[in-house]
């Protein structure tokens, strides 16, 4: 009795075992396909541009939940940016402009040490503006009217009878454009390019606005500026007389709604470090997939200008865009997943 019943224990015990082992696997495997990034480490690099760190986070957010430790991101100019991707000194980033920094991309080793996951966001804009009130009463329509004298006067703000144009930092890569738009177009008489901290440079371009006094400046879209000189309302977009790039590559679009802004109408890009997307498939997948609308950066972006800047403010911006479009944001990841497996 007491040997059919030590069987009957033992029994018992191997097959509770059996259950338990097969549980601990099937959990273990359940956790992979959730968390593919488990035990895997992986360093953003971004601009030092505190508006753009946005989309970084909502980056960063996703690949937190796929299980990925993310390293506090670096951050420096565009073109060390794409070094330290095709070096490996750093994984992804979600801000390669992918005309305006096509030359960074490329000199830094191309597609060759590096991928193009996705685009982040579509459809961005650059160029030229003047307040409307001034458009209006001079009939300016096209960066060539600043060849005038007496046009350019209208924007000069230091008494030197040149237009003073508000453009963009050394090292964006919009700078070079701006420098060759002013020769190519005959406008370096006329026209001086003033550069050095852009948003500090803004903010005394809007408070001579306010103040009633002409303006002409350099800018893009999504960016928190559109929010506050309205485009059709305070200004207007000026025309160039034609498309004129520094690498010649003339026959990009460069229009929108009909004007000739200058610029290619760009798309953002998430990029990666070959070796490193290769190697996470689930990563690259997730990466291909965020797409933010310029509009949503913009209104973030206003948030910033109105107060909400520091950087627990802009965090907790990513996680309430999350929210709001957490459906969109689950079939990523559940793609990102699919492509671990």
């Amino acid at each position: 009795m007491r040997t059919q019943l030590d069987t009957f224990l033992t029994r018992t015990r191997t097959l509770t075992a059996a259950v338990s082992l097969g549980a601990l696997l099937l959990t273990g495997a359940t956790q992979a396909d959730e968390l593919p990034g488990k035990g895997e480490s992986v360093t953003p690099i971004f601009p030092s541009i505190a508006e753009e760190r946005f989309r970084g986070e909502v980056a960063i957010a996703g690949l937190k939940e796929l299980g990925y430790e993310v390293e506090e991101p670096k951050e420096t100019e565009y073109a060390t940016m794409m070094m330290a991707l095709s070096y490996g000194d750093a994984d992804f980033s979600v801000h390669l402009w992918d005309q305006l920094h096509d030359t960074f991309y490329q000199k830094a080793g191309g597609d060759e040490t590096m991928v193009k996951a996705g685009s982040v966001i579509p459809g961005v804009l650059q160029g030229y503006l003047i307040d409307k009130k001034t458009a209006d009463e001079h009939g300016i329509t096209s960066l060539d009217d600043l060849k005038k004298p007496e046009i350019a006067k209208l924007f000069d703000s230091n008494d030197d009878g040149k237009a003073d144009l508000t453009g963009c930092n050394p090292g964006w890569g919009c700078e070079l454009i701006i420098d060759h738009h002013l020769q190519a177009y005959g406008l370096e008489d006329t026209v001086t390019h003033n550069r050095g901290s852009y948003f500090a440079l803004m903010a005394d371009t809007i408070t001579r606005y306010n103040e009633g006094k002409s303006i002409l400046y350099y800018t893009w879209v999504p960016q928190w500026i559109a929010g506050v000189l309205v485009e059709g309302k305070d200004v207007v977009w000026l025309e160039v007389p034609r498309t004129d790039l520094p690498d010649g590559n003339n026959d990009i679009n460069t229009s929108f709604e009909g004007k000739n802004l200058g610029f290619a109408v760009d798309k953002v890009m998430a990029v990666m470090g070959r070796e490193f997307a290769e190697d996470h498939p689930a990563a690259r997948a997730f990466l291909g997939q965020v797409q933010i609308s310029a509009a949503d950066e913009s209104a973030q972006n206003l948030k910033m200008q109105d107060g909400e800047k520091s950087m627990d403010d802009i965090k907790r911006h990513a996680q309430e865009w999350i929210a709001a479009h957490r459906d969109q944001f689950d079939s990523w990841l559940a793609q990102a997943r699919t492509e671990s497996n």
